[in-house]
């Protein structure tokens, strides 16, 4: 099965930046377990200054809404999502419900930018 997306991780030190090796993801499953409690991204280490979702082109275009192909970027903290619109959006909606019931760990609400004091 061809990835969907890949994760790609940063990090600055001394004015050097380091890029660590991707992660492809096969599926916004893999994503939301990643970022849920006791998922990988708790081991993220606090070096990491910025994470890249890159989530790749659809393997077909949508020619009856061709704005869902236009290429953006959503910045959350210090996390950028880039691909096409609409598997972005579709990605923050799943995202603001799984916020909502819990189910996202407290070190990716961290790097997303969530206050500490709305931390449940």
């Amino acid at each position: 099965m061809k990835p969907i997306f890949t994760v790609e991780f940063s990090a600055r030190a001394a004015g050097v930046e380091f890029k660590e090796e991707s992660v492809s993801l096969h599926g916004p499953e893999e994503l939301f377990a990643f970022v849920a409690p006791g998922g990988g991204c708790e081991a993220i280490p606090n070096e990491v200054n910025e994470i890249q979702m890159v989530f790749l082109p659809p393997a077909h275009r949508n020619l009856q809404n061709p704005i869902a192909d236009v290429h953006a970027t959503l910045e959350l903290g210090r996390v950028f999502f880039n691909g096409p619109l609409a598997v972005i959006t579709q990605t923050m909606e799943q995202m603001l419900d799984k916020a909502g019931r819990g189910e996202l760990s407290r070190p990716f609400l961290a790097v997303i930018g969530m206050p500490r004091a709305e931390r449940g």
